[in-house]
């Protein structure tokens, strides 16, 4: 019997399992494709957290999984944290099936250990999360979410008490703490009626909402007269199904933005996304509806959400009418030039704006026209809120963070990539433009004629199973141990490989420096011409993505630069 074949029959044979476990399980018995899938490796716990197709077996979400990961984490508490089970952990969810389920099994576990849990009375979204770990003074955050996956997916994100997602040193040892819990099925619980019998379980109600309402009230650059005085900027937002609604719509209120329309159909939580192909403001479809809306109320500017609101899409206007959506590089530079451009300039100096490696170059530019230095993280958010924290003891401050992938958090009073925040000071910029009669694509051609034409790509190959896994790594070794000479018709002048932390330059074996970042299953290659290539698996999806960025004298020239990068990689990436 194969080692899936052994952890079947320990799922088959398990009187007490979940009815709706056992019903699905039997209905698969036959499938022994699908079942070998379900059983032939545990779900990984990666350094974030967990995040995986929903049903029966080790490799998939489901209370068993769950309760497993939720032992660890308190048995990783226990030893590290002080005074654990009476500042507890905090719990949020998104609407996906089983968030509130989910939600609810952490608890659980969490109370047999006597561990306090806080979980929201309705679902919330994740920035709130963060948020709430420092406002209570938790010991750590739970949130419930597959951010933008397809509806079968759901997911278990860990934060730490600083409110931002744990860092790998910390995921290590939570993950050596998951791996010493043996049997999954018989992991100890503790009824809802008892925890709250024994107050181990708390549902947090409207105070945390409040309190970040009015820190996020401040993120604002409008003088006081001016944040109440009516706007006549034309809004139209899309919470995609998900969490945002309530928060985005009151943080806008705040700043009296009025004359906001909400895509009605998208605005109920559903589980099945079901008026999307996917809820993720990055591909453009997602704006679909707020696009119909907005030419019905000749909207300035369209901003959705995904569904547990971390991550922002914007569209607006460009030159022929017609509602463009901006990249997370785009609006990125938007929101960091008007931040900067509106701070107090005496302070810039020790002021640090934070991108990913795959972020593009044109946030730098702008960040060294004010004099604010730039630091490089590894691609995740969970890096940028581990530098942020340095900062409270080296007397630098944060004044923006951000990433490609639609990811930006102004203010540091959440610790994760936050998209109300971004929703609202997002439609400040909108508003600072239209009083000079230009929209943000108006705006970002201004940055493109000072700066440079920065343009920026990403493809991604989709590859399932226990054979696509092999295949990304393969890609990878490939890439890794047979170096590319040249991408595009460009010479390659260096090689970063973050897994071995070193960085190679062309045509000099003696040349070889140290990466000063964790180290990540990623290939940068840095072309002639401030071009760059760089792969990476994603650590949430059976993808591997390949992230691109050029900078030429004209918007034609980038676009032609842009497409011979593609092309090259796209061979190298579908190589059998």
């Amino acid at each position: 019997m194969g080692n899936w074949e052994t952890a079947y029959e320990k799922w088959r044979t398990y009187e007490n399992l979940d009815t709706l476990l056992k019903n699905e399980l039997q209905s698969m018995e036959n499938n022994d494709e699908a079942l070998e899938d379900a059983f032939y490796t545990e779900l990984t716990f990666g350094t974030g957290g967990m995040r995986g197709v929903l049903g029966p077996g080790i490799n998939r979400m489901n209370v068993y999984t769950v309760r497993k990961a939720v032992n660890g984490l308190a048995n990783y508490l226990r030893e590290n944290a002080v005074n654990v089970n009476d500042r507890g952990v905090v719990v949020s969810y998104d609407s996906r099936y089983m968030s509130q389920e989910f939600a609810l099994e952490t608890a659980k576990v969490l109370g047999a250990y006597g561990i306090k849990t806080y979980i929201f009375d309705k679902l919330h979204p994740t920035p709130l999360l963060s948020f709430a770990v420092r406002y209570l003074g938790t010991v750590a955050g739970v949130m419930i979410t597959a951010s933008h996956n397809p509806p079968e997916y759901n997911g278990f994100k860990v934060y730490n008490e600083d409110g931002g997602q744990i860092t790998p040193a910390e995921a290590n040892e939570i993950i050596e703490h998951i791996q010493q819990t043996e049997n999954e099925l018989t992991v100890p619980f503790m009824e809802k009626q008892e925890l709250e019998k024994k107050e181990l379980l708390t549902w947090v109600g409207s105070e945390v909402d409040n309190a970040y309402l009015d820190h996020l009230e401040e993120i604002s650059h409008l003088e006081e007269n001016e944040r109440k005085a009516p706007k006549d900027l034309q809004i139209v937002f899309t919470p995609l199904h998900g969490t945002a609604y309530d928060l985005v719509l009151k943080g806008l209120e705040q700043l009296n933005f009025t004359n906001v329309g909400v895509v009605k159909e998208q605005a109920k939580p559903d589980p099945e996304f079901s008026t999307v192909e996917s809820p993720n403001p990055e591909e453009h479809q997602a704006f679909k509806m707020a696009i119909e809306l907005g030419k019905k109320n000749n909207a300035d500017i369209l901003i959705g959400t995904d569904p547990d609101a971390d991550r922002l899409g914007v569209a607006a206007k460009d030159s022929f009418g017609e509602y463009k959506v901006l990249t997370g590089n785009q609006l990125g530079a938007l929101l960091l030039d008007y931040i900067l451009s509106n701070h107090d300039q005496k302070l810039l100096p020790n002021a640090r704006m934070l991108k990913t490696i795959v972020t593009s170059e044109l946030g730098r530019k702008i960040a060294d026209y004010y004099g604010v230095k730039t630091i490089d993280t590894l691609t995740g958010f969970k890096f940028i809120g581990e530098k942020i924290r340095q900062f409270d003891s080296t007397g630098e401050f944060f004044v923006f963070g951000y990433e490609e992938s639609y990811g930006y958090l102004i203010s540091s009073f959440a610790r994760d990539k936050d998209a109300v925040q971004a929703a609202v000071l997002a439609s400040e910029v909108a508003y600072y433009w239209q009083k000079q009669g230009k929209t943000l694509h108006d705006a970002l051609n201004v940055l493109y004629e000072k700066h440079g034409y920065y343009l920026e790509g990403m493809t991604s190959l989709t590859l399932k199973g226990k054979e696509g896994s092999a295949k990304i790594t393969s890609i990878m070794e490939s890439v890794r141990n047979e170096p590319l000479t040249s991408i595009g018709g460009l010479p390659v002048e260096q090689m970063e490989d973050y897994l071995s932390g070193v960085r190679t330059y062309a045509g000099s074996e003696e040349k070889v420096e140290k990466i000063d970042l964790p180290n990540a299953n990623v290939v940068k290659y840095k072309l002639a011409n401030d071009s760059w290539v760089c792969l990476r698996p994603s650590g949430t999806e059976p993808k591997i993505k390949c992230y691109f960025g050029v900078c030429e004298d004209s918007r034609e020239a980038s676009e032609d630069r842009l497409a011979g990068l593609k092309t090259d990689m796209a061979g190298v990436l579908n190589e059998d």
